[in-house]
């Protein structure tokens, strides 16, 4: 015989989605930028071609589309006048697309911050030429990850007073 299945606001954490720890993503990042750092120095680097500007200019872009995003679903979740209500799976989407752009931005970070690191430290010619390429990456993929931090939080819903007044009067918590 199977036991009744708890109350929704009484399972435990494990089994709802929750907000992306800054822990996974710092993770993420250092171990693509000890990977790049890996990769990079075990190649002859000036045999390969120069940094390409497109993956910075894609990461950039997305980060202002979901930039945007935040913006108008965190006012249409708050009804503002002059806009129409916000569709529930539209931010359901919205949640899962803010999540792996949050962990595909701190792995970009953590490779463009290991490339640019190494360019860094090396001398020669074709490692400069790529420096501003790797950087721009960098603070590409930054403003990625927190443009997708920032619809992840635009897409929760507001507490009402009733919400707050519920969770003072349960006892055990």
């Amino acid at each position: 015989m199977t036991q009744p299945r708890p109350p929704r606001d009484q399972e435990p954490d494990g089994s709802r989605m929750g907000p992306t720890r800054f822990s996974t993503l710092l993770v993420a990042a250092l171990a693509a930028a000890a990977v790049a750092w890996l990769l990079i120095s075990s190649f002859y680097y000036s045999g390969t071609p120069r940094l390409p500007w497109l993956p910075v200019v894609t990461l950039a872009a997305l980060a202002v589309l979901e930039a945007y995003a935040a913006v108008n679903t965190r006012s249409r979740i708050e009804r503002k006048p002059g806009r129409e209500p916000v569709n529930p799976l539209l931010v359901a989407r919205f949640v899962v697309l803010a999540k792996a752009s949050a962990l595909a931005g701190a792995i970009f970070l953590g490779f463009y911050a290991g490339l640019t690191g190494w360019l860094f430290a090396e001398p020669t010619n074709a490692a400069i030429e790529d420096r501003p390429a790797a950087g721009a990456g960098a603070l590409a993929s930054l403003a990625l990850v927190a443009a997708a931090l920032w619809l992840e939080r635009s897409c929760r819903v507001p507490e009402s007073e009733d919400d707050v007044d519920d969770r003072q009067d349960r006892p055990g918590r």
